[in-house]
């Protein structure tokens, strides 16, 4: 996720003078094995749904079996109205502790995740009782899913002991495949052992050389595997794979690509004239597509050659013909920030997720907890208004869930 940290006072990618020089990862293995997460961090839900008669296809997700469609999808539709749409959000809560406003606003609106913001230097036993806290927050039959920014060098929201320091993707771009696979695998055992399911990377935009001086979201930052699609695709599967094996799920971003903008959107409207539905930005998120990518952030920018009406987070002709049929990508679809980020602040707060969902996505992010009872009453009253919309939540809470199970949070089989 790009940064969107405004609403908490930090500018969350804007720390690159704070980022001490890039190390080389540690080899896969440390030499203590990393502990599991704690038991309050997501309890596994043994949910035993009555058997359909339509037996669903067994799919992998986080490098595990989990349960058929059909089995997830009875689970979903056994939930409360409020309970699925909760489901479809994701509140941002701070490394630094959980505070009344947020915690009330993941409990009234049943949020199904959480995402850390801000950086910490910590270490892994101070996130760890802050992921124990949150996972007190949900319920057996419903634990939160909890998620973070660790993509490496400035984007790398967790450090101090416990968590290696993790190099700039420009760095983990130019390693060897196999490398970044055993690094990423030991990244996500780190996580784990904080409490944490769910790493919002691999970053899958391809910055063109010329524009890395001038590209403020992606390029600027170091924050691309390279310039070459084949490049850039090899080192997204690597590192899906090497994350996915250790138990973590992960989300490529920004599709359609940011690699082609100026704008950061946390901080104002973006405009990409250069990529279309057929352009060589869609190879590493087709590459992990194919390679059973958990989950494809979509982005905030307006993509004029395919959508020039809408930003990509409300755009059907993004989410749905070119993610969803195009590329043929069947599980959670997730927003970039849509609380606090300058790109849609011309959107009023109540329509933010019901667009998200209408176009056929399926958790929306939300760092501004103050505004989180405006968005699931308003995705409740329009699932109650239309029967089409309501079908929708279902769709996306039966994914929510099928990614939950990938994790071990909950049994849907």
């Amino acid at each position: 996720m790009k940064r969107f940290l405004a609403l908490m006072g930090v500018a969350a990618l804007g720390l690159a003078a704070c980022a001490p020089e890039p190390l080389i990862p540690v080899p896969y293995r440390s030499a203590e094995p990393a502990v599991e997460a704690p038991a309050e961090a997501g309890t596994t839900a043994e949910l035993k749904p009555a058997p359909t008669t339509e037996p669903g296809v067994e799919e992998t997700v986080a490098g595990e079996s989990v349960a058929p469609m059909g089995q997830c999808r009875l689970l979903a539709e056994s939930l409360t109205p409020e309970e699925r749409v909760g489901q479809l959000f994701m509140v941002g809560v701070d490394t630094g502790g959980l505070d009344p406003v947020t915690q009330n606003a993941i409990l009234n609106s049943k949020v199904g995740s959480v995402v850390l913001l801000g950086n910490s230097t910590a270490g892994s036993d101070s996130i760890r009782k802050l992921t124990a806290a949150l996972g007190s927050l949900g319920t057996a039959k419903l634990p939160l899913l909890i998620a973070v920014d660790q993509e490496g060098g400035t984007v790398q929201r967790l450090k101090g002991p416990g968590f290696s320091l993790m190099p700039p993707a420009r760095d983990q771009g130019a390693m060897a495949p196999s490398d970044l696979e055993t690094a990423a695998g030991m990244w996500a055992e780190e996580l784990r052992a904080a409490g944490i399911h769910y790493d919002l990377a691999p970053v899958g935009d391809i910055v063109p050389e010329a524009k890395r001086s001038t590209n403020e979201p992606i390029g600027k930052l170091k924050r691309d595997f390279g310039a070459d699609p084949e490049q850039v695709s090899e080192a997204v599967v690597s590192f899906v794979r090497g994350m996915q094996g250790a138990g973590v799920a992960t989300s490529v971003k920004h599709f359609p690509g940011l690699g082609e903008v100026v704008t950061n959107t946390d901080f104002g409207a973006a405009e990409d004239t250069d990529v279309t539905a057929k352009s060589v930005h869609l190879a590493p998120f087709r590459a992990a597509v194919d390679a059973g990518v958990d989950s494809v952030m979509i982005s905030s920018a307006v993509f004029t050659n395919i959508d020039p009406d809408n930003e990509g987070v409300f755009s059907s002709a993004i989410v749905t013909d070119l993610l969803r049929e195009e590329l043929g990508f069947d599980g959670v679809a997730i927003t970039d920030d849509l609380g606090a980020a300058a790109a849609v602040k011309t959107v009023p707060p109540a329509d933010r997720a019901v667009r998200f969902i209408r176009a056929g996505g399926d958790i929306v992010i939300n760092a501004n907890p103050r505004i989180m009872g405006e968005m699931a009453a308003a995705t409740l009253e329009a699932a109650a208004a239309d029967a089409a919309f309501e079908a929708q939540v279902v769709d996306s809470a039966t994914r929510v869930l099928r990614l939950k199970a990938a994790v071990g949070l909950v049994s849907c089989g």
